[in-house]
């Protein structure tokens, strides 16, 4: 039942994330399917890092043992989980700077096109 919340909760990210997307009007179609495709992997590989790791950690908890056999995955899953973030953070990077040359008009260009 847990990874049926995750599965909605990961379907209603992307669906908010190809909201966002849909409001930018000087970004090709293609950049944003590509955009739509890098943040859907990126959350859905810091899901799958996040299950695999708290299961493990019930496995290591409290016995050395365990731990000692396992710590090597536990730090794996945390690299994962890391480099998906900063996925994310280098798309919102660049969907802001998207967002920002998308609200900047420049007043010469402007007059350009309407003259033209």
């Amino acid at each position: 039942m847990k990874r049926d919340k995750l599965d909605l909760a990961l379907e209603q990210k992307a669906k908010d994330f190809s909201t966002l997307l849909d409001q930018l009007d000087g970004v090709p179609d293609k950049k944003k399917r590509l955009w739509k495709e890098i943040y859907e992997n990126a959350i859905v590989d810091r899901q799958n890092a996040y299950v695999l790791f708290s299961s493990l950690v019930n496995i290591v908890e409290n016995d050395s043992t365990e731990h000692a056999v396992h710590g090597k995955n536990l730090s794996t899953y945390i690299e994962r989980m890391s480099k998906a973030n900063d996925q994310l953070i280098r798309l919102a990077e660049l969907i802001s700077k998207a967002e920002k040359a998308d609200e900047s008009i420049d007043p010469e260009e402007m007059f350009k096109r309407i003259n033209s």
